[in-house]
């Protein structure tokens, strides 16, 4: 087994706030998890269940915290593989992205791919939180477009 030979990474701090008693604070499973897991807050308590009929097979599932985000980060919410694989629980966005600036309640869009409906129950963990610094464009207007050895080559161009 090989040790983790750098111990010392960058943590940043995030505000939460827990918009109910009894929401949990997202945690990371192990020492070196890159992405913390989110937990269902149903309001009501009850289980949300999630069809497995095209349609009617997506779910916003809140999560009752919102964050403070630190100047020039984001927050990605992404699926739990393990949801992915075993149940075919993923994210109808692909990625979610909570920006700086986004200061309501977390939300989660499941989509189930799988056989079976999918139940939520409350205090489940059903994303994973990553947090990243960002960039913004500055757009300016050009004239030309240089040229490059894949030129106008699409999608698929060199290739299997």
């Amino acid at each position: 087994m090989i040790e983790n030979q750098f111990e010392d990474f960058v943590m940043v701090q995030v505000g939460i706030k827990k918009l109910y008693e009894d929401v949990k604070t997202p945690v990371y499973q192990t020492q070196f998890s890159s992405g913390c897991d989110v937990h269902a807050y149903n309001e009501d308590g009850k289980d949300v269940i999630i069809s497995n009929v095209p349609g009617k097979n997506r779910a916003l599932i809140k999560t009752g915290i919102v964050l403070e985000l630190p100047n020039g980060y984001e927050c990605q919410v992404r699926a739990r593989s393990g949801l992915s694989l075993k149940n075919g629980i993923t994210l109808a966005n692909g990625i979610g992205t909570i920006d700086n600036d986004y200061k309501n309640e977390v939300g989660v869009i499941i989509i189930n791919h799988g056989e079976e409906d999918f139940v939520v129950k409350h205090g489940d963990r059903i994303a994973q939180l990553v947090f990243n610094p960002f960039t913004q464009a500055k757009f300016c207007d050009i004239e030309n477009v240089s040229e490059t050895k894949r030129g106008l080559g699409g999608f698929g161009h060199t290739g299997v």
